[in-house]
């Protein structure tokens, strides 16, 4: 298949902004795959893994490189026009900067224009991250650290001089945060409150925090950590001063605390400095063993516990009981009786890997709890079978699935196809950066799969709120119209996707 490749000099985009622009442009007619990157050396090197771009590209770090395959020569150069045109926009931000002078071109002349800004943002390639956030953290600013590919050694040397400034660093590889009521990155729109999270982990952190505004009440600040940041070599850092920042803050009544398991000397220091703060803390370290929580402690074993005892602390109410494991039974024989989880989100993998788990359940995965249980192969199910399609494996050179539904329903209709599948599971992420319309984006291959295979069972999960751009009633109810079972959270989805396997 034809390719044409455009090179555009000396611009930046951050990586959120150019997937939604791939994903655009995929969507136009007559094109079959499409890419907009900034041109690092590793991304100019998936573009040839992808046989996207045989001969040299002369471009640099600086600049954007876009290609498209297609059907045809007039189809692509239309592409092209348009991914020229979108690039060509100034971003609503930069506009809304440029009214107060010129668009700045260094932290240093941003600080000048907006001398009261407190925390910078940084969303460029790995190679240069560091060094801005740095810079940013000398310049006296808190700093959310969204880009990956950055050195273990320098997340350390940048931790080790926030905290001797005083400030903040969350990252890197932080997707999501929302301080002071603003959301950042992959985050969603909830209202202000009693209750301070803070978690190595952005879905997972996304659904705490959906589920609390859905309980009725609201978040003081969530901060992330970066997934590294409860490895043994980083000790932590990051969730140490956010537990710092939560215990000085008089709006925060109740913390959480959210992440895979810690290093168990992280895990120490973690528990040791969440008990000092005097304040109730509910501990979500998914899959840990914690032991016996000493007072002001509450250990939650997934995110949905997590969410439901911090609103019964936080509005003095009795805690809930634990939920069940999921239902399941021996009687699966022949036919229809496995689960197949799509999943763009992480955590809500790892999550429900450890529930069906303790259901007794053979699971594979690229996500596994146990190295045991990884999947050989992650483009070829086998048995229950969860994938994180956000994985690199998937995403290298392709958007995000947040941002771009194509390969899950590709692979929707796939699993519904198998012979040996009763249960499709997936997750369903709105708020900011997210799929503008999800549901539209998965309807009319719910459709086709529902047609195909009657006997399969869709159930998902919409981690969002009411005030999520997307709408949380709209995208329910349509999934609903599609035939899909729909679950309050990503681990009662998982306990009905058990029943209903067991019942085949």
């Amino acid at each position: 298949m034809a390719s044409a490749v455009r090179v555009v000099r000396n611009l930046y985009r951050d990586s959120v902004s150019l997937m939604r622009l791939s994903s655009d442009l995929a969507r136009l007619p007559g094109i079959t795959r499409a890419f907009a990157v900034m041109a690092s050396p590793a991304n100019i090197a998936l573009l040839r893994e992808a046989e996207l771009c045989p001969g040299e590209i002369a471009a640099d770090a600086n600049d954007v490189i876009i290609v498209v395959a297609g059907n045809g020569e007039t189809e692509m150069a239309h592409a092209l026009a348009v991914a020229q045109q979108a690039l060509a926009a100034q971003p609503a931000v930069a506009s809304a900067v440029a009214t107060a002078g010129v668009v700045p071109r260094s932290q240093v002349m941003a600080l000048a224009q907006a001398p009261n800004a407190n925390l910078a943002l940084i969303s460029t390639p790995g190679a240069y991250a560091a060094a801005e956030a740095e810079k940013a953290l000398r310049l006296g600013l808190n700093v959310m650290l969204f880009s990956d590919n950055i050195a273990l050694a320098e997340e350390v040397a940048l931790k080790r001089l926030a905290r001797r400034r005083g400030l903040l660093l969350m990252g890197p590889d932080c997707g999501t945060a929302i301080i002071d009521g603003v959301p950042l990155g992959f985050a969603n729109a909830v209202r202000r409150g009693a209750i301070g999270c803070v978690a190595a982990s952005g879905t997972g952190l996304q659904q705490v925090t959906c589920l609390i505004h859905r309980l009725g009440a609201g978040i003081s600040q969530a901060i992330g950590t970066g997934g590294r940041d409860l490895a043994a070599d980083v000790g932590g850092r990051s969730m140490l001063h956010g537990i710092d920042v939560l215990t000085a803050d008089p709006d925060t009544k109740v913390m959480v605390l959210i992440s895979k398991p810690p290093a168990a000397p992280v895990a120490a220091r973690v528990l040791a400095a969440a008990q000092r703060t005097g304040k109730p803390v509910v501990v979500a370290f998914l899959g840990a063993t914690i032991g016996d929580a000493p007072p002001f402690l509450h250990a939650a074993t997934t995110l949905e516990e997590a969410a439901h005892v911090a609103v019964a602390l936080a509005s003095a109410r009795p805690l809930p009981q634990p939920r069940a494991a999921p239902a399941t039974s021996a009687g699966a024989g022949q036919g229809r009786r496995f689960i197949r989880a799509l999943y763009s989100g992480g955590t809500f993998c790892y999550e429900a890997c450890l529930l069906l788990k303790q259901a007794r359940l053979s699971v594979h995965s690229n996500a596994p709890v146990d190295a045991g249980d990884r999947l050989p192969d992650p483009w070829t199910a086998r048995g229950h079978t969860l994938l994180d399609l956000g994985d690199d494996v998937f995403t290298r050179g392709r958007p995000h699935p947040m941002i771009d539904h194509r390969l899950r329903n590709e692979r929707l209709l796939r699993e519904a196809a198998d012979a040996e599948v009763r249960v499709v599971l997936f997750d369903v992420v709105l708020g900011y950066g997210a799929h503008r319309d999800p549901a539209v984006e998965m309807d009319a291959t719910l459709h086709r799969a529902r047609a195909a295979a009657p006997d399969v069972r869709f159930v998902a999960f919409v981690c969002g709120t009411d005030q999520d751009p997307q709408g949380l009633a709209r995208q329910e109810a349509s999934l609903r119209a599609a035939g899909v079972v729909l679950a309050d959270s990503n681990a009662a989805a998982v306990r009905l996707a058990a029943q209903l396997a067991s019942e085949a």
